[in-house]
């Protein structure tokens, strides 16, 4: 159909599946390694070496190279967090520069290709590039119609530091996740205007932001909707209609906030007021 980028994490228990059927496709002559677009990410109780984290991944994937890892989150973990949800004894002193010399080790050692981070403020950016030898060539973060990320993309885009979208239709399917975007009448209309679904209006507003959006299905008549986005015409006004909508965050990240051990006391801390 098209799909040239595969976004995955250590967390998300993936990797040896998506390396697995990118190597078939590869072997079979489908596709050639250096056409397709490889994403990963380094969990927080892998802070204290990147590297051996990134290797790990490589193995897992069956692969010489990612083409972008990224600081999953901005918070440090114990070598043994292995879940999604950490344990209140769990969290460790965030120690960003080291987490980030680590990182860039792994591009001086050629095991990625770019390095970038995910889920980080405009303040936590601007905090990074205080200190980075290497500016991050990419954040990754909540980024739909309902929130729309203004400030987050004006600070990214004054550092060059490109914006890719997760749960670009709001997350629908996951456990978190909301139908609220593609329901939203104003949405709605634009696509009946459109002759399209909601889901294209709303993935065809990501990547007139200059955005990348990281859609996730397993259907292929939705696969097949999906990458159709990117043939549709939104105008001006469809645009002004959007900035129409309440914004909402959806993935709040209310399990990395606690009063005892987490830097995060409250989630004004972990998005430092962009909430």
């Amino acid at each position: 159909m098209g799909y040239r980028h595969f976004d995955t994490a250590k967390i998300y228990g993936s990797e040896p599946a998506v390396g697995n059927a990118l190597r078939e496709a590869i072997f079979n002559g489908t596709t050639n390694r250096e056409d397709i677009f490889v994403t990963s990410k380094l969990w927080g109780s892998d802070h204290h070496d990147p590297v051996s984290a990134l290797k790990q991944t490589l193995r897992n994937l069956g692969m010489e190279y990612l083409d972008l890892y990224l600081v999953h989150w901005p918070v440090k973990l114990k070598p043994w967090a292995n879940f999604a949800v950490p344990k209140e004894e769990e969290f460790e002193k965030l120690d960003m520069e080291s987490t980030w010399a680590g990182m860039e080790k792994c591009l001086e050692l050629g095991l990625c290709r770019s390095i970038g981070v995910s889920n980080f403020s405009s303040y936590k950016i601007e905090t990074l590039l205080d200190f980075a030898s290497v500016s991050p060539a990419v954040n990754q973060v909540e980024m739909h119609p309902m929130w729309r990320q203004a400030k987050l993309r004006e600070v990214c885009g004054d550092h060059k530091i490109h914006v890719s979208a997760y749960s670009p239709l709001g997350g629908p399917g996951n456990a978190w996740g909301s139908t609220a975007v593609v329901d939203s009448p104003i949405i709605q209309s634009i696509a009946q205007q459109h002759n399209a679904t909601p889901a294209q209006v709303t993935l065809k507003w990501g990547l007139s932001k200059g955005s990348s959006v990281i859609v996730k299905s397993f259907n292929e008549q939705r696969l097949k909707e999906n990458i159709a986005a990117l043939d549709l015409k939104l105008d001006d006004q469809d645009l002004i209609e959007v900035d129409k909508l309440e914004e909402r965050k959806i993935m709040r990240g209310e399990f990395l906030v606690n009063e005892t051990t987490s830097p995060y006391k409250s989630l004004e801390d972990l998005w430092d007021g962009e909430i």
